[in-house]
């Protein structure tokens, strides 16, 4: 068991990450959704699981909590939870990686185009990308902050958030956190998580 009592999730073997490379990671969206959360592309070991954030170590679970977006801490396992909740997951590009920095500049740009596309289809009230270096690389905006954006992809309103891999030590889970609370405050939904302190 973790420290918050979830039961522990087993970590993909090597030959089950590499056999990953060739799957595809299936959408979680339906219609009506609220939010829309972008990540960058899927790791090998959550296309080897076939769910969303599927690493232990990825903090987007704990970080939706804390937000107040979830009642608890999900796990990838449990991403369906999220539809009722009115938030789904894509990727920016499909294909599996053990790294986003395995992806070339034209991959992003060419994900970044499929995703306005899905984008118009699904119409989300707010599209969520998960990291900002390939926001501003396949979104040609340079100068992009986390937060808000000035153009939204048709009426669905687009902000940035960190990157929440384990990986990324910029933002440690509490920063992340208030990140994510952020946009909730915006999409007019106080958070109703604990303290992001």
């Amino acid at each position: 068991m973790t420290p918050e009592g979830r039961p522990r999730r087993r970590r993909a073997t090597a030959s089950e990450r590499e056999a990953a490379r060739t799957k595809e990671l299936p959408d979680l969206v339906t219609d009506g959704l609220r939010l829309l959360l972008c990540g960058i592309n899927p790791g090998l070991g959550s296309a080897a699981a076939g769910h969303h954030f599927a690493n232990p170590g990825n903090r987007l679970w704990p970080a939706l909590f804390r937000a107040g977006f979830t009642p608890r801490v999900l796990s990838g396992e449990q991403e369906r939870e999220l539809l009722p909740l009115g938030i789904g997951i894509t990727s920016m590009v499909r294909r599996p990686t053990a790294r986003a920095a395995e992806l070339t500049r034209t991959e992003l740009r060419e994900g970044a185009r499929d995703l306005r596309t899905r984008v118009r289809a699904l119409r989300p009230d707010w599209l969520a990308l998960l990291g900002i270096g390939t926001y501003r690389i396949a979104f040609d905006a340079p100068q992009a902050v986390i937060g808000p954006q000035e153009t939204g992809i048709g009426p669905t309103r687009v902000w940035v958030l960190p990157n929440p891999s384990g990986l990324n030590a910029h933002y440690p889970p509490a920063a992340l956190a208030r990140e994510f609370a952020r946009l909730r405050e915006a999409m007019g939904q106080p958070s109703q998580g604990p303290p992001c302190r």
